[in-house]
């Protein structure tokens, strides 16, 4: 299912959550602009699991946990992130306020990062997307706005349909499919060599949101009626 809006409006303008996306896009532009040299620019600023367990007091090992944020694989990986991000993020940003959400947005990226790494610790195959941090706005909004609706666009090979559903569902069904793809990764494939989809970060990102808003809004309701 694709989500394509929810019933959800904010009281305040989500320039962080626009500014994001601007810079994800002027980055992925960039990245089509590389031509022979994109696969440098990758190695340079995405994670390297076995150089963040190995020589993690690196500056550069640092700075990539946040660079990856910012580079994508290919047209599908940036759209796909980008509607999520803007689906969803707009609310949490709302909820947490501006400079909250900045602090959130990255370090769920870095706990997603660290929820893969568990699995691969020697892997030299580089992390990039903004799925892990987003993964994390997911896990938020589950808490916060369950029953929320969120339009969705289910696409069957010729059958397309567009239908409603509550936010509790499709976030439920959505960390449900990545615990299968993941487990279904590590019985099929060696995770240490693993390349493709980094689903232990979704799975890393989507609790470590949870965890982040329970910490950021201690004395605040958590549930929301929508």
């Amino acid at each position: 299912m694709i989500p394509l809006r929810d019933e959800n409006p904010t009281r305040t303008f989500s320039f962080v959550t626009l500014s994001i996306i601007i810079v994800n896009v002027l980055i992925f532009i960039y990245e089509l602009n590389l031509g022979d040299r994109l696969e440098d620019a990758i190695m340079r600023f995405a994670v390297i699991p076995y150089d963040v367990t190995h020589r993690l007091i690196d500056p550069r090992v640092i700075f990539s946990l946040f660079s990856a944020l910012f580079f994508h694989g290919g047209f599908s990986h940036i759209i796909g992130n980008m509607l999520y991000l803007w689906v969803f993020g707009n609310n949490i940003e709302d909820r947490l306020g501006h400079l909250r959400f900045i602090f959130f947005y990255f370090a769920c990226g870095v706990f997603a990062t660290i929820g893969h790494i568990v699995f691969a610790l020697n892997s030299k195959i580089p992390i990039i997307g903004a799925s892990g941090a987003i993964s994390g706005i997911l896990g938020a909004y589950l808490i916060l706005y369950p029953k929320a609706r969120v339009l969705v666009l289910f696409p069957f090979f010729l059958f397309w349909r567009v239908f409603k559903v509550s936010a509790r569902w499709f976030l439920l069904f959505w960390i449900a499919l990545q615990f299968i793809n993941g487990t279904t990764s590590r019985v099929f494939m060696d995770a240490s060599n693993e390349a493709g989809v980094a689903w232990f970060a979704h799975i890393g990102g989507f609790f470590a949101g949870i965890f982040l808003l329970w910490v950021l809004t201690p004395s605040q309701k958590t549930n929301t009626s929508q």
